[in-house]
């Protein structure tokens, strides 16, 4: 398996294959000492080399991107505005708790949160409430309907800003409504009928 000959062998022979072996061993050598220190060269199934850092640094940001995405997609079933809400909580929670225990009257907070407690029995309550109303009023409403009393509909919907007033239906709301209106009269009429002897 070595390569030397096997059996009994003379002297001269044993020495020049131990020559020819050192031959050998020092024209490998400095392959041997090439190959210790140099990469390992990976190929795919065309034989073309692959770079392994940038396949796991592309890895890496598709695994971050992934869990980017899926903290996003669990941000959003938990709901944005109770999220907020409660951030908001925290927020108030660490600030009350910064606050000194004993409060006094000109504790600025604790005086605009009495104020804008509603009590029954306050008589100012109604003023204020007018006065928020107006407030809430200057500021910009959306636009509705004004014009002459839009037909009914089962939902009580309004029409809306731009509605030119034309009745583009098919009619079946109104045979809707004829059909309860006949059945309430048909009701009534039976109702009386029964109780007429009496």
């Amino acid at each position: 398996l070595s390569g030397v000959k096997a059996g009994l062998v003379s002297a001269e022979v044993l020495r020049r294959e131990q020559q020819e072996l050192r031959r050998q061993e020092r024209s490998t050598k400095h392959l041997e000492e090439e190959s210790r220190h140099s990469e390992t060269v990976f190929r795919d199934k065309s034989g073309r080399r692959r770079d392994l850092g940038a396949e796991r640094l592309e890895r890496q940001q598709r695994a971050e991107g992934r869990s980017e995405r899926e903290e996003q997609y669990a941000k959003w079933g938990k709901g944005l505005a109770q999220g907020r809400q409660q951030q908001q909580r925290v927020e108030e929670a660490v600030k009350e708790m910064q606050k000194p225990l004993a409060r006094y009257i000109d504790d600025q907070d604790l005086d605009r949160m009495l104020r804008e407690q509603e009590r029954d029995g306050d008589p100012m309550a109604e003023f204020i409430k007018k006065r928020r109303a107006k407030e809430s009023k200057e500021k910009k409403e959306k636009p509705r309907y004004n014009g002459p009393a839009p037909p009914l509909n089962r939902f009580n919907i309004w029409p809306g800003h731009r509605w030119d007033g034309v009745d583009r239906s098919n009619g079946f709301e109104q045979q809707r409504f004829a059909r309860l209106a006949n059945k309430k009269a048909v009701q009534e009429l039976a109702y009386k009928w029964s109780v007429e002897d009496m």
